[in-house]
């Protein structure tokens, strides 16, 4: 089938993936992964291009760093491509001879290659069950979930989203079109950027550490909850608008959620070494990339949109994206010896302008008072792999295979025709 149709390699995108999968890259190369979205959402053949040459790096591949960086870019493309490639990944034939194959215990994958491919068909599964020609994925998913496969623990709330739906900023029954004045400009804007609040504080030295509490975590997960919705619009208007065609004022709504957006990355970067919360400091993290993410898109459209040529780097920084000045994060009050307080620093969009509130956050010996508002997302087993961007030899881990070989006959894993 090659000789007929070529290497999957030899096509523009094909080449790309080749690049963004290299094994002598450190870590992933995010400008290249978003650049082989905007081919496949752009092109007549990108995603069957994509399809094949990523289906390529990963079968029969025994380099795992280079099946682990196959598999982010699936996973970016799934996230930010539309439904024509959809079909192609969550195919029965596809996680079964693809995705499934890899986690066999005869391949003697490393855990963040076996609990990266569980996590993926579990969010496919859960985001497609409802689309008729997207439910191959389920049924692989049930019926590993029949045999006794252990998924890994993921809260699939926390996830970002897969498959978004149609926008809803101009929508006329939009809720947020409600509060909002009747006109042609677009809607929902106040809605939209809600006002997010993160410890900060006026000590550029401060950095105690903060413990939260169960109260605390909910209050925050729901304004991460927020920070995606964010991030979720930005995504949409950047895959629907045309560089250079934009009407004016969706192009004021798209700067005003990029400055809204880098906003609110700051305060999750201050966040992120103090939480004492594994899951909480994973989900920033996810929520930090995915902000990047959409950074690199946003930054691709302005130079189209400005006729400027795109440079694609061969080696993205890690993105720790400074947005101007950090606000301190921990003050203490000269009132309490013992007591921590942290300003809150929100984001409140008026008349397109992003101001900065300040409320008290108070402490004696633990935080007793909430988080006020936050934003972001994400689960369990691959905050490993988030803190360490870097991937071991699999034959320099002795001990894995037998881990995981007897993980897999615990609990009756992978095997039977059924699945190969």
């Amino acid at each position: 089938m090659e000789f007929l149709l070529g290497s999957p390699f030899s096509s523009p995108v094909g080449q790309r993936i080749e690049k963004a999968t290299d094994g002598s890259l450190q870590s992933e190369n995010w400008a290249l992964n978003m650049e082989i979205c905007d081919i496949i959402n752009e092109t007549e053949e990108g995603p069957k291009d994509a399809f094949r040459a990523i289906k390529k790096r990963i079968v029969g591949n025994k380099n795992f760093h280079e099946v682990m960086l196959a598999l982010t870019v699936l996973e970016t493309c799934v996230k930010n491509c539309g439904h024509r490639f959809h079909v192609l990944v969550a195919s029965q034939d596809f996680v079964e001879s693809v995705l499934v194959r890899i986690i066999l215990p005869k391949n003697n994958p490393p855990t963040i290659v076996h609990d990266k491919v569980l996590t993926l068909i579990q969010s496919w599964a859960d985001a497609f069950r409802s689309s008729p020609d997207l439910t191959g994925v389920v049924a692989v998913y049930e019926d590993l979930r029949r045999k006794g496969l252990e998924f890994p623990m993921t809260d699939l709330d926390m996830l970002s989203p897969i498959h978004t739906p149609q926008r809803t900023v101009y929508s006329s029954d939009s809720p947020s079109e409600q509060n909002s004045p009747a006109g042609d400009s677009p809607q929902g804007v106040d809605s939209i950027l809600h006002p997010v609040s993160l410890p900060g504080g006026p000590g550029a030295s401060s950095d105690a550490p903060i413990t939260p509490t169960p109260e605390q975590i909910g209050k925050l997960r729901s304004e991460l909850e927020v920070v995606n919705g964010n991030v979720k619009v930005m995504s949409e208007m950047l895959t629907e608008l045309v560089p250079g065609q934009a009407e004016p004022s969706d192009l004021e709504l798209l700067q005003e959620l990029n400055r809204t957006c880098k906003a609110m990355q700051q305060r999750v970067l201050e966040l992120i070494p103090r939480i004492l919360h594994e899951q909480l400091t994973e989900e920033l993290l996810i929520v930090n990339d995915n902000l990047n993410n959409v950074f690199l898109r946003y930054e691709r459209f302005e130079r189209l949109r400005a006729g400027q040529p795109i440079k694609v780097p061969i080696e993205v920084e890690n993105s720790w994206i400074n947005t101007g000045p950090s606000a301190p994060l921990i003050d203490k009050p000269p009132a309490a010896a013992n007591s921590l307080s942290s300003e809150l620093a929100g984001i409140n969009l008026g008349s397109g302008s992003v101001s900065a509130g300040l409320q008290s956050l108070d402490r004696s010996g633990k935080l007793e008072e909430e988080f006020d508002m936050f934003a972001l997302t994400r689960g369990s087993s691959l905050a490993e792999q988030r803190k360490e961007v870097k991937y071991e030899d699999p034959l320099a881990n002795k001990g894995l295979a037998g881990a995981l070989d007897a993980r897999q006959q615990s609990t009756g894993a992978v095997s039977g025709p059924g699945v190969v």
